[in-house]
């Protein structure tokens, strides 16, 4: 069903792919209402098939609420929703926001990515489309040509991104095995740091009775 071939991205000249996630920032931001109801109704001209669609807002904090969806998607970012539901959770969680979502907001000691490994990555420009404090449209999408999403948004002021679900899919699946991954090397810092603190602890133990018992002996000792 996935064809892999280049994307074309707003007016480049790429080929399509039929099956995509695309991502489209709007100005103003009220148009991605108009752009999602644009989708349906394309749809329902079998122009395009719509699998599902979610109009978003990325907040301060880097969290993403949906404000309006289509299709039986299921956005919670849980492994029982659609593509675009995982998508939303991970564009919505600590990766996210890594990846372009708010970046003042970030603690911690966190892994740049540098600006060419940006650049690579699906999932970091489709995070970066959504902009902290402005709305978006993600979609995924069935499509016959790219011009007739370009054409419809692009007279709401939208801009389009697209790649292909093949590519996205396989960066989330790397992306939850990153998530993994670092989630184990917390622990196991964790489980250092608590081996730490307890050695310490006990030498501190040792050292105080030591201490002590070379106060009594000394206090026990005859004076000449």
């Amino acid at each position: 069903m996935t064809n892999n071939t280049p994307q074309h991205n707003g007016g480049d000249a790429q080929a399509s792919s039929a099956y995509n996630v695309i991502a489209v920032s709007f100005d103003p931001d009220t148009n991605a209402y108009a752009a999602l109801t644009a989708l349906k109704e394309l749809d329902a001209q079998q122009r395009l098939s719509l699998q599902s669609a979610a109009v978003v807002v990325r907040g301060a904090d880097g969290q993403i609420d949906i404000k309006d969806q289509v299709g039986n998607d299921e956005f919670a970012g849980t492994a029982g929703g659609g593509l675009l539901g995982v998508l939303v959770g991970i564009l919505g969680g600590p990766l996210g926001v890594l990846l372009g979502g708010s970046y003042g907001l970030m603690v911690g000691s966190l892994v740049d990515l540098g600006e060419a490994e940006q650049s690579e990555s699906v999932l970091s420009q489709i995070s970066a489309s959504v902009k902290p404090g402005h709305t978006a449209l993600l979609a995924e999408v069935n499509e016959q040509s790219p011009e007739v999403v370009d054409t419809a948004v692009a007279e709401l002021g939208g801009t389009v991104l697209r790649r292909p679900v093949a590519e996205v899919e396989a960066e989330i699946a790397a992306a939850e095995e990153a998530q993994r991954e670092a989630k184990r090397m917390a622990r196991a810092e964790l489980r250092q740091s608590r081996r730490d603190k307890r050695h310490a602890d006990a030498h501190a133990k040792v050292e105080e009775m030591k201490a002590k018992l070379h106060h009594d002996h000394s206090a026990a000792a005859p004076t000449a």
